[in-house]
């Protein structure tokens, strides 16, 4: 929040899930209020009206989402603008305050006196646009989705691993896909499997996905004769894996119902377009950039943005004993993982993928070349973030 009017009162709260704490501070730091403020629209509606007769209110909070949006909607219904202050921040900026408490009224007031004094320390909130708010939900619920079947996938193939270690080279990487679901669901374990035969193995392969390769059949087979032997625990797993199964095609239904949903609501923003027109980035990394980012206004430089990711390497230097530079272990986590990510799928842009050879034949191990090519996408998306420009792809040199 570079860019911002002249404000008469600067407001911090500490959020909480039954009350908060606000601290109110002038233009020359002294207290305006100072006071518990309960989880209600009308004490805070009533709070603002009191502030607002010194002039332009700013009311900073340190959760943005959940427990801090009702407090969040009435300042901005009341007329008051709005920003966060990021909790690692708050943490370091409450050590250069004397005391070593860690109470509600000190926090309230540690980001107030921020908001007044350190405004380079402020991102916007954009929670306030009705597409932003619907996608945090929406992306929320598919992360917790996705947490969920990376847990069935694990305990899925911690149970194929254990009992049978053949059969779980085979399916193992392809659990996810409808065929081998369908196998799991109707035949269960290596019992199941081997009894059944490939005539009925293929027929229930290919009703759960027309299109599943035949070849993965023969795969099977083969591993089920790789052992004769039957492992203490193949019987209770034979009646465990078809639930896990059938849980886990149910999760991913469910993440496919989320995406679309992700994708009707992202099409209403006007930024939508020039995100998706970026290669590697598709409808779930959108949402996340959007999300983090929004329109990129808080970050003067593509520098910023990258700080705030996570992506930019920290320097290390001390007179002429220390010197070098490692990667942030800093940043958004959730962006961070999102660059990443759009960083890997776009290896098949020919541009990345010339960038990305280039770093590795200077000795760069793949992670650490992925996150370069990320650091390099930030300037671009900042660029088109600010901009409103759809992604160009820069034209071969001329000979």
């Amino acid at each position: 929040m570079s860019e911002r009017p002249e404000y008469a009162v600067f407001c911090g709260i500490d959020v909480g899930k039954g009350a908060h704490h606000a601290v109110a501070l002038d233009v020359a730091g002294k207290r305006l209020h100072d006071k518990e403020l309960p989880q209600d629209e009308a004490a805070l509606r009533a709070m603002f009206q009191r502030l607002l007769v010194h002039g332009p209110v700013l009311v900073v909070v340190d959760q943005p989402n959940n427990i801090g949006a009702l407090a969040i909607a009435v300042a901005r219904d009341s007329g008051c603008q709005v920003a966060y202050l990021p909790g690692l921040a708050m943490r370091r900026i409450a050590d250069l305050h004397p005391g070593q408490a860690k109470t509600d009224a000190r926090d309230a007031y540690v980001i107030a006196e921020a908001a007044r004094s350190m405004p380079h320390t402020l991102r916007r909130v954009d929670i306030g646009e009705a597409a932003l708010a619907e996608l945090d939900v929406l992306v929320g619920f598919d992360d917790d989705l996705a947490s969920e079947a990376t847990r069935l996938v694990n305990r899925i193939r911690g149970l194929l691993g254990g009992i049978h270690p053949a059969l779980e080279r085979v399916l193992g990487p392809r659990v996810q896909q409808a065929g081998v679901l369908a196998l799991l669901m109707t035949f269960g374990g290596p019992v199941g499997l081997r009894t059944a035969g490939r005539r009925k193995l293929l027929s229930v392969a290919t009703k759960g996905s027309p299109r599943f390769n035949t070849a993965v059949i023969d795969e099977l087979l083969a591993a089920l004769d790789e052992q004769t032997v039957v492992v203490p625990g193949t019987d209770a797993a034979q009646q465990v894996l078809p639930r896990l199964a059938k849980s886990l095609a149910e999760v991913l239904d469910q993440r496919k119902a989320i995406a679309a949903q992700v994708e009707k609501v992202l099409d209403a923003h006007p930024l939508a377009g020039v995100l998706i027109s970026m290669p590697g980035v598709g409808v779930r990394t959108a949402a996340r950039i959007l999300l983090e980012v929004g329109d990129a206004s808080g970050f003067p430089t593509s520098g910023h943005l990258a700080a705030y990711a996570g992506l930019a390497p920290v320097t290390t230097r001390s007179g002429s004993s220390i010197r070098g530079e490692h990667p942030s272990r800093a940043g958004n986590k959730q962006l961070k993982r999102a660059m990443f990510l759009a960083a890997f799928a776009a290896l098949r842009d020919p541009v990345s993928r010339a960038y990305y050879d280039r770093k590795r034949a200077e000795g760069k191990k793949h992670n650490a070349a992925l996150i370069c090519l990320a650091r390099r996408r930030c300037d671009v998306l900042h660029a088109m973030l600010r901009t409103g420009a759809h992604y160009n792809p820069p034209k071969p040199a001329a000979a």
